[in-house]
C-alpha cells in the first residue's frame, strides 16, 4: 500500500531552547532563513507524501499560521515583482494538504500519535519529529517508504551513535538482515549502557502500520511517567514484524543546541548565496582561536 500521509508531533515545550521558546514554537526556530519545522515537511513532499497531520498544543498559532496561505503578503511579493520570494512562500502550502490537531496534555510520544488515530485510518504511515533535520540525497522517509515496499512491516529509522549515548535514545536489539536493514527483537527507551542491546539508536523517522494505535491505548506510562511510542512498538512487534533500516545522510538533533548550531553552519555552507564570504568568515574566526 502506498504511503501518503505523514504526522509530525510538535507539541513539546521546546525547554531546551528557553527563553527563545517562551513566546516562539521551538518548531518555528529557523535554520538560516527556514524554520526548522518547514525542512520536514519538504522532507515529506520529496518522498510524495500528500498529507500531514501536525500535532499541536496550546501556545503553537505560529505554525499553523506558517503553513496558512498569506494572501496579503503574496499580493505584495507579486506585485513587485519578488517572484523567488513568492515561491517559497508558496513552496510547502502548493504541494501539502496540512492538517492540525491539538494535544491537550503532553503525555509523550505515543500518546501524541495516537491523536492521528481517525486522521491515518486504517493505513500504513509516516511518523517524523521535529527535531530530526535528516541532509540526505533521497529523502530520509522515502528510504524508509522504500524498505517498507519490501516488507510490509513497521520500518524504523535508525543509525549507530556509540555507547556513550545510548541513555539518549530508543535502542533496539536486533538481527543484521543485510543491506542496512535489521529485524527488530526488543526495543528499550533510553537505557543505561550497560542495559543497552546495541548502540543502534531509533532517531525520529518511522513508517508504522495502523496497528499502533490499539497498542497505544493499552500502553502504560513508561519512562518520565509517560506513554512512550517505544513500548507501543514493543507491544505490536508481538504480532507483527518489526524491522529497522541503517538510512543514509546526516542527522542533526536540532532540539540539541550543539545540534542546532553545527545545521546552521552546514547548510549555510551549502548555500551558493552564503558559502564564500561565511566560509571566510568561520576561517577567520578559527584562526584567531588558535
Amino acid at each position: 500500500m502506498k504511503i501518503t500521509k505523514a504526522v509530525i508531533p510538535a507539541a513539546g515545550f521546546g525547554t531546551r531552547f528557553l527563553p527563545a521558546t517562551k513566546a516562539v514554537p521551538k518548531e518555528m526556530l529557523p535554520i538560516i532563513d527556514k524554520p526548522t519545522i518547514q525542512y520536514i515537511a519538504e522532507e515529506a513532499i520529496r518522498a510524495g507524501i500528500t498529507d500531514m497531520l501536525i500535532i499541536t498544543s496550546r501556545g503553537k498559532d505560529a505554525i499553523v499560521n506558517h503553513f496558512d496561505r498569506a494572501f496579503e503578503l503574496e499580493t505584495i511579493l507579486e506585485r513587485d515583482n519578488k517572484h523567488e520570494l513568492l515561491d517559497a512562500v508558496r513552496e510547502v502550502s502548493s504541494r501539502l494538504d496540512v492538517h492540525f490537531i491539538r494535544q491537550q496534555e503532553q503525555k509523550g510520544l505515543g500518546h501524541a500519535v495516537l491523536y492521528a488515530k481517525s486522521f491515518i485510518g486504517n493505513e500504513p504511515f509516516a511518523v517524523m519529529l521535529g527535531d530530526d533535520v535528516v541532509d540526505s540525497e533521497e529523502p530520509c522517509i522515502g528510504q524508509l517508504m522504500r524498505q517498507f515496499e519490501k516488507c510490509e512491516s513497521t520500518v524504523l529509522g535508525v543509525q549507530r551513535v556509540g555507547m556513550e549515548h545510548v541513555s539518549k535514545y530508543g535502542i533496539v536489539g536486533c538481527e543484521d538482515m543485510g543491506e542496512g536493514l535489521y529485524k527488530v527483537n526488543t526495543m528499550v527507551e533510553k537505557p543505561k549502557p550497560t542495559d543497552a542491546p546495541s548502540d543502534i539508536a531509533v532517531l525520529g523517522r518511522y513508517i508504522l502500520t495502523p496497528g499502533i494505535f490499539g497498542c497505544l491505548e493499552k500502553t502504560p506510562k513508561g519512562a518520565g511517567g509517560e506513554i512512550q511510542l517505544t513500548d507501543g512498538i514493543v507491544m505490536l512487534g508481538e504480532t507483527e514484524d518489526i524491522y529497522a533500516y541503517n538510512f543514509e545522510g546526516r542527522r542533526y538533533d536540532i532540539g540539541n543546541k550543539q545540534g542546532f548550531l553545527q545545521a546552521t553552519v552546514d547548510f549555510a555552507l551549502k548555500r551558493p548565496d552564503l558559502r564564500d564570504e561565511f566560509a571566510d568568515y568561520i576561517i577567520k574566526i578559527a584562526d584567531s582561536l588558535r
